[in-house]
C-alpha cells in the first residue's frame, strides 16, 4: 500500500467522478493498484482553468475493469472518505513546490509532474493534507448543531485547538472521523457560500461571531451521500428542516421547488429570496451537482 496522487480534469474525457471512481487506461494499472487500502489526493494540473491545485483526499477501495470500456479500469473510492479541501493547494507557492517528489536531483521539476497517476511520499502527503485542511480559523457550528460536543473533548468552540495531522500513519483514520468530517464540511460549504442561505437569501451572524447557516447535505450521509462541495449547501436552520423534510427543493436549473403537500405554500414563498432560485457560488464546480439535486427530488421531495 502507498499514497498516491491522482490527476483529476473537470473537462476530462474519463468516466470520472472523485467521491465515486475514477476511471484510468492500462498503463496505470500496477500505480493504482500500489494504492488500494491506501489515501490519495486528487489534483487538478495547472493547466485547468480555475484550477484547484491539490484538491480532495480520498481512499482507493478496490480496482476492477470498466464494464462499459475495454482496455479502461476504475479504482473505486472506499464509500464515506472523500473530503474536499477547505482551502485548495497550489503546486507551488513563495516557497516553491509543495510536491518535492516530482524534482530531479538537480531540484528541477521532472517528467513525474507530468504523470496522471503517481506515488507520493508520507512527507509530501502530510504537508499538503495540512494545508489544504488547516483550521486556523475553524467555523464555528451553530449551538444546536448536530455533532457539537462538550469541550473536554477537544472539538468544542471554546478552547478547540486547531486539528493537526501528524506524520504517522495511523493519523489518517482521522479523515473518517463523522465529528471531524462534519466540521470540515461546515466550513468548506459556508465558505463557498459566504455564510448565506441558498434559499431565504440571509445572511445572519450572531453576538457570538456564529453564522445561523447550516451546511446541508442534499443527499444525506445516512443514504451514503459523500462530504463534496457539490453535495452540499448552506441553509437557514427553517429552510434546511423543511428541506430534510421534502417539503422544498431543487430543480437542475436550481429553482426553488415547492411541494403540493405543504400546509401552507404561501408562508413558504414569503421565506424564498425573491429570484425563486438558489442563491448559489458563480463557480460551475461549486454548485449543487444535478447528480445529488435528483436524488433529492426523487427520495426526499414530496410531489
Amino acid at each position: 500500500m502507498g499514497f498516491g496522487v491522482f490527476i483529476h480534469r473537470t473537462d476530462s474525457i474519463y468516466d470520472d467522478s472523485p467521491a465515486e471512481q475514477y476511471q484510468f487506461p492500462s498503463q496505470y494499472l500496477g500505480r493504482v493498484q500500489a494504492c488500494i487500502g491506501d489515501w490519495i489526493i486528487y489534483y487538478e494540473p495547472r493547466k485547468v482553468a480555475e484550477t484547484r491545485g491539490y484538491f480532495a483526499i480520498a481512499k482507493v477501495g478496490q480496482v476492477i475493469p470498466d464494464p462499459k470500456a475495454p482496455g479502461m479500469y476504475l479504482a473505486l473510492i472506499e464509500p464515506g472518505t472523500y473530503l474536499d479541501f477547505v482551502d485548495p493547494v497550489p503546486f507551488s507557492n513563495a516557497e516553491g513546490v509543495i510536491e518535492r517528489g516530482v524534482l530531479n536531483e538537480e531540484g528541477r521539476i521532472s517528467g513525474r509532474a507530468q504523470s496522471a497517476v503517481r506515488p507520493i511520499s508520507p512527507a509530501d502527503f502530510n504537508h499538503i493534507v495540512a494545508l489544504g485542511l488547516d483550521e486556523h480559523e475553524p467555523e464555528l457550528p451553530r449551538v444546536d448543531e448536530p455533532g457539537t460536543v462538550a469541550a473536554a473533548s477537544g472539538f468544542a468552540e471554546g478552547g478547540q485547538a486547531p486539528f493537526a495531522f501528524e506524520q504517522e500513519r495511523d493519523r489518517v483514520a482521522q479523515f473518517t472521523s463523522r465529528i471531524v468530517r462534519n466540521r470540515l464540511f461546515r466550513r468548506l460549504v459556508l465558505q463557498a457560500y459566504g455564510k448565506r442561505c441558498a434559499v431565504t437569501g440571509l445572511k445572519l451572524i450572531n453576538g457570538g461571531g456564529r453564522a445561523e447557516v447550516d451546511a446541508a447535505h442534499i443527499r444525506p450521509v445516512e443514504a451514503n451521500g459523500p462530504d463534496i462541495l457539490t453535495n452540499g449547501i448552506a441553509l437557514s436552520g427553517t429552510a434546511h428542516w423543511m428541506f430534510d423534510r421534502g417539503l422544498i427543493s431543487l430543480s437542475d436549473d436550481l429553482d426553488i421547488m415547492i411541494s403540493r403537500q405543504a400546509n401552507d405554500p404561501d408562508s413558504i414563498r414569503g421565506l424564498v429570496n425573491k429570484t425563486g432560485r438558489a442563491i448559489v457560488p458563480p463557480r460551475p464546480f461549486e454548485r449543487p451537482h444535478p447528480h445529488f439535486l435528483q436524488w433529492h427530488r426523487e427520495n426526499c421531495f414530496k410531489q
